[in-house]
């Protein structure tokens, strides 16, 4: 039997995306979980599975064609042999409608649906709707917090919320009723037709009613709460003007943010919302002796727990040098120019990344781990180097995965994707895991030196410091003014002693200070 494979959600505030390669053709067989095909959204490349066995009956969209969420996508034969032997195309797609007779309205429970990989349940962070509200479809409803990342939830369709069944603070499950919705029946199609005209008649008196008075001036619409919902270009053009979309409010429909929503918040047209905002909060009375209690959940609740298992379990001790970044500094600066106008931004992570992986060829301890009981250590091809970000959800320590068969160049565009990913707290899982070495950058806030925690299993940690331009004297006894900053480890005692990550660490600083040196190293 022909059936429609219905789009799903992609990810939050997406509502198209780009068909960038058909991984399958009409008329092949498929199974359960087979990549169908590769979508593009404005954050990242998804790849869609099947959700069951059959064949490819039609392909709605060819390549380069933009697809909606939550419309059909292909269709695929099951293979019912009760079913005749029609193309999915001959049949067209026929609405659901309630029956002769129902009752004005029906209620179902929403259920909460798979929000990331591994996540079985999350907390309610703050609903967006109350008990007897009416909601259209893709408003948000509820904004839930995962061990990962903010998550909202649209509606799947028009009703009436006739239930919450979780506070503020509660912890939902996953594949569990979250809220009940009332959707309204049609007992006949002429009763339809016949109260559509009286719809459209109140509804065209309330506009008028609500239209500003000549020689008044329309207060622009506030800015929604959490995330906008707005197409890939739209989501471009905002990064490309440096706009917060979430704070611009949308003229399209159900509050869609449009380009030019975009470039008048820009021109500073809806300013005013964020200003009024500001001077409401600031006329609060300040608040004296009193107390403040939260729990602990989601990104911040999952590090505490990973921190105190690794100081608890790991063994750590500290060795702290100075670095003179002058050359690399100036080769960044160069680089940077250089990569502007093809969109890649070179900062000076990526030289820290792969000249720490040229480093781990020499010395595979620092990129080892061992066991809880100390009886094995397992040593890693892959150099996957994490470096934590510190993100509005928490601290987020995603990876780059196999350095050591990277450029430079690619090493800075995996960095600015993770990086970009981390801040909107949408990293995807696999981005988090596999990591063999962490970098902490405390330096772009501040502070010369730290004793960092092990991101267990791993060995080892860095932090680097801030950069100071200090005097030092060169090689002729000069005062110069040198670019300074202070690298300090945290090593796993158990497999790496003094020695080895002094000598380690002499290496990375050796490539990072004479940066013409890690090119005779690289493949």
């Amino acid at each position: 039997m022909s059936k429609d494979f219905i789009l799903p959600d992609i990810g939050e505030g997406i509502v198209e995306c780009e068909i960038v390669e058909w991984l399958v053709k009409e008329g092949d067989s498929i199974k359960e979980d087979q990549p169908v095909v590769d979508v593009m959204t404005d954050k990242a490349l998804v790849q869609i599975p099947a959700k069951e066995d059959g064949v490819v009956a039609k392909l709605y969209y060819e390549k380069g064609d933009i697809a909606k969420v939550h419309e059909p996508l292909f269709a695929i034969d099951s293979g019912d042999s009760s079913s005749e032997n029609k193309p999915a195309a001959a049949e067209p797609k026929q609405e659901a409608t309630p029956k002769q007779g129902d009752s004005g309205s029906t209620v179902t429970d929403f259920i909460l649906p798979d929000i990331g990989e591994g996540i079985v349940e999350c907390e309610i962070v703050e609903w967006q709707v109350k008990e007897g509200d009416t909601i259209e479809e893709d408003q948000p409803v509820v904004d839930v917090m995962t061990d990962k990342a903010l998550v909202q939830i649209p509606a799947k369709e028009n009703g009436v919320v006739e239930k919450l069944y979780y506070k503020q603070g509660d912890i939902a499950k996953v594949h569990e009723p979250l809220f009940a919705i009332r959707v309204a029946g049609s007992a006949s199609t002429a009763d339809t037709n016949q109260s559509a005209p009286a719809a459209s008649s109140q509804k065209e008196s309330t506009a008028v009613s609500n239209k500003p008075q000549a020689g008044t001036t329309e207060a622009p619409t506030a800015a929604r709460q959490g995330k906008a919902i707005a197409s890939p270009a739209v989501r471009r053009r905002a990064r490309e003007l440096d706009v917060d979309i979430s704070q611009v409010s949308g003229s399209g429909a159900k509050g869609r943010v449009m380009k030019e929503d975009v470039e008048a918040f820009a021109k500073g047209d809806q300013a005013s919302v964020a200003t009024t905002s500001a001077a409401a909060t600031s006329t609060s009375e300040p608040k004296v002796g009193g107390t403040r209690v939260e729990p602990i959940r989601g990104v911040k609740a999952a590090m505490a727990k990973q921190m105190m298992k690794s100081v608890s379990t790991i063994p750590h001790f500290t060795y702290a040098d100075e670095f003179d970044l002058t050359n690399v500094m100036a080769l960044q600066k160069q680089l940077k120019e250089r990569y502007a106008d093809d969109g890649i931004r070179i900062t000076m992570m990526p030289f820290f990344i792969k000249a720490l992986s040229l480093a781990l060829k020499e010395f595979p301890v620092m990129n080892a781990q061992v066991n809880d009981d100390c009886t094995e250590i397992t040593y890693f091809d892959d150099h996957n180097i994490g470096m934590a970000v510190d993100t509005k959800i928490g601290l987020l320590v995603p990876n780059v995965k196999q350095v050591q068969n990277k450029s430079i160049i690619e090493v800075a565009q995996e960095v600015t994707r993770l990086t970009q990913a981390a801040r909107e707290g949408r990293v995807a899982q696999e981005d988090m895991k596999g990591g063999t070495i962490s970098i902490s950058n405390i330096g772009v806030i501040g502070g010369t030196v730290a004793t960092p925690i092990i991101n267990k299993p791993e060995a080892a940690i860095v932090a680097l410091g801030k950069v100071q331009e200090l005097p030092r004297f060169d090689a002729q006894g000069q005062v110069v003014a040198r670019k300074i900053m202070t690298a300090s480890w945290s090593g796993d005692h158990r497999i790496i002693d003094g020695g080895t990550i002094a000598r380690f660490n002499k290496r990375w600083q050796e490539f990072l200070e004479d940066p013409t040196s890690m090119l005779v190293h690289m493949k």
